[in-house]
C-alpha cells in the first residue's frame, strides 16, 4: 500500500488543523480524521440518529451531522476489535481497514485468476492496491471493508455458492449505501441461474431475498428512529451536500476542469479534481474493455451501477478516486494485458505507480483537507 507518513512529514500543513478535519499532533493522525472521526465516535458511543436543523441556515447545508449517515458494520469491528486486543478506537479501526485490504486484494486476485490465470490475478490485485484512491485502504475508513465483501459476493455467485453470496451482499449492505448496485448484481445474477435451472430455484432465490436485508434494514431504522423513513436521505442531502442528481455535478466538472475553469462547480480542489477526470475517462474507456470479456453478469451488472451511483451523484469530485475503489472489475482488461510482461517488468510497473498513487493519497486527500 502507498506510503504517506514521509510526504505528510514534509508538508506539515496536518499540525494547524482540527484534529477532525485532517490535522492531528502527528503524520499517522490523519488517518482517522473526517469520516474516521465519525466511525470512532459511532464505536465508542452508537447512534442517536436526528435531523437538527441549523439556526438560520439557508444554503446546501441547512442540518447539522449526525452519525447515522455511516452505516454500522465497520465501526461494529472497530469496538469489537478495540474489546479484544485492548486497542483504542484508532488502532482497532486501522487494524480492520489493513486486514480488510488483505482479503479484498485477495479477493481481486481469485476474481482475476478465472479470466486471465495467477499472473493476471497478480496484477488486478496490484491495480486495486495502487488505484489513486487507495490511500483510505490503511486509514479508518469502511472502503477496504465494503470492497472486501462485494469482491467476495461476486466470487460466490460466479462459484456458485449462493448462501455465501447472499450473507455477504447482506453483510455489504450494512457497511455502504451502494451495495444497492451489489444487490442489483446479485439479483440479475440469480434470476439468471433461476432460468437456467443449473443451481436449482431454492438457493439463488434464498440469497435474492437475504442480500438486500442488511441495507434495508438499516435505512428502515434510522429513518423509524428520526420519525421519518427518508431521514437518512435527508441526512445526507441537508449536512453533506451528497444527492443523487443523474450525473449534473460530474458533467460540470467534466466540462470545465478540461479547460481551467475551477470556480464553476460545487467543491473544487484543482489538483485533486484533474486527477479525478483522469480516473473517470480511464474509467469509462475499461468498462467496453471489461464488457468486450464477455464476463458473467454478476461482474458487468455491479460495475455499470456502482460506476452510475458514483457519477451520478452531487459529492466532492476530488473524492471520485476513491468512490470508484469497488469497481475492481475494470481492471481485468488491464490485468489481462500486464500478465504478458516478465513477472520483474510487472513489479516495476506496480511499484511505479504505488508510488505516483501514494503522492496522491498523502498529499490530495490529506494536505489537501480532501476527506
Amino acid at each position: 500500500m502507498p506510503r504517506r507518513g514521509d510526504l505528510l512529514s514534509a508538508a506539515g500543513d496536518y499540525r494547524g488543523k482540527d484534529p477532525r478535519f485532517g490535522g492531528g499532533a502527528h503524520a499517522w493522525d490523519v488517518l482517522a480524521t473526517w469520516d474516521g472521526w465519525w466511525y470512532q465516535q459511532i464505536a465508542l458511543h452508537g447512534y442517536d440518529p436526528k435531523l437538527v436543523p441549523v439556526p438560520g441556515a439557508t444554503g446546501m447545508i441547512t442540518l447539522e451531522g449526525n452519525s447515522a449517515a455511516f452505516f454500522p458494520l465497520y465501526p461494529a469491528l472497530i469496538r469489537m476489535t478495540s474489546a479484544v486486543t485492548g486497542l483504542g478506537s484508532y488502532g482497532a479501526g486501522l487494524l480492520v481497514s489493513i486486514l480488510a485490504s488483505f482479503a479484498a486484494a485477495l479477493g481481486v486476485y481469485a476474481v482475476a485468476e478465472r479470466f486471465g490465470g495467477r499472473r493476471a490475478g497478480f496484477a488486478a490485485a496490484g491495480l486495486w492496491a495502487v488505484w489513486p484512491g487507495s490511500g483510505v485502504e490503511w486509514a479508518v475508513y469502511s472502503d477496504s471493508l465494503y470492497v472486501a465483501l462485494a469482491v467476495w459476493a461476486c466470487y460466490a455467485v460466479l462459484t456458485h455458492r449462493w448462501l455465501a453470496a447472499g450473507v455477504l451482499t447482506f453483510a455489504a449492505g450494512l457497511n455502504r449505501p451502494t451495495a444497492a448496485a451489489l444487490i442489483a448484481a446479485l439479483a440479475v445474477a440469480a434470476l439468471l441461474a433461476v432460468r437456467r435451472g443449473e443451481d436449482g430455484v431454492g438457493r439463488p432465490l434464498f440469497a435474492l431475498a437475504l442480500a438486500p436485508l442488511g441495507l434495508l434494514g438499516y435505512l428502515l431504522w434510522v429513518g423509524d428512529r428520526m420519525g421519518d423513513l427518508g431521514g437518512y436521505f435527508k441526512l445526507q442531502s441537508g449536512a453533506w451536500a451528497h444527492r443523487f442528481d443523474y450525473g449534473s455535478q460530474t458533467l460540470d466538472v467534466l466540462r470545465s476542469v478540461p479547460v481551467g475553469r475551477f470556480g464553476d462547480y460545487l467543491f473544487a480542489y484543482p489538483y485533486a479534481d484533474m486527477i479525478g477526470v483522469g480516473v473517470v475517462l480511464l474509467a469509462c474507456t475499461l468498462l467496453p474493455l471489461l464488457i468486450r470479456l464477455r464476463p458473467p453478469a454478476v461482474l458487468v451488472v455491479y460495475t455499470v451501477l456502482t460506476l452510475a451511483l458514483v457519477l451520478g451523484s452531487q459529492q466532492i469530485f476530488a473524492n471520485v478516486s476513491r468512490y470508484l475503489l469497488p469497481c475492481f472489475p475494470l481492471f481485468l482488461p488491464l490485468a489481462a494485458a500486464l500478465r504478458r510482461l516478465s513477472l520483474p517488468m510487472l513489479c516495476t510497473v506496480l511499484g511505479v505507480a504505488a508510488l505516483a498513487s501514494g503522492s496522491y493519497a498523502g498529499y490530495a486527500l490529506f494536505e489537501l483537507g480532501v476527506p
